[in-house]
């Protein structure tokens, strides 16, 4: 099995996250997008993916998505990815190279970060309604 050979488990997981938005009490919330799509050279997986974090108001603080490419941020004898995984670590950040391992440690990787997002900014992460 090949790195992007993804398990048929791992997928339902991801793919389950489709549609749903985990409404916080703050009136913050997550929202999910995911869906196959053809593995490629961009997106060598055959995921498409959207997770967020926004304010009330439905500004984005945090993403991970694979919406287009980014340029890698390192020094310049270091080449763009050609992959789209990336992530957005704050509202203000066009995002930075992501490393996709696997769907669980994308999962994982994104519930931290909105954690410590929501940790900084003081706010209580409890969900009261799921969508």
């Amino acid at each position: 099995m090949g790195l992007y050979d993804l398990p048929e488990y791992q997928l339902d997981l991801l793919l389950g996250y489709d549609g749903r938005r985990h409404i916080l009490e703050s009136g913050h919330f997550l929202k999910f997008e995911v869906r196959r799509v053809d593995p490629s050279d961009r997106v060598p997986h055959g995921l498409a993916y959207s997770l967020t974090l926004h304010t009330a108001d439905g500004q984005r603080l945090v993403g991970f998505d694979n919406a287009h490419t980014v340029p890698h941020a390192g020094g310049r004898h270091v080449g763009n990815p050609v992959q789209a995984d990336h992530w957005h670590r704050t509202m203000n950040d066009p995002g930075r190279p992501y490393a996709f391992i696997s769907t669980e440690r994308l999962l994982v990787d994104f519930f931290e970060a909105v954690e410590r997002t929501l940790c900084d900014l003081d706010v209580p992460h409890a969900v009261i309604e799921e969508k």
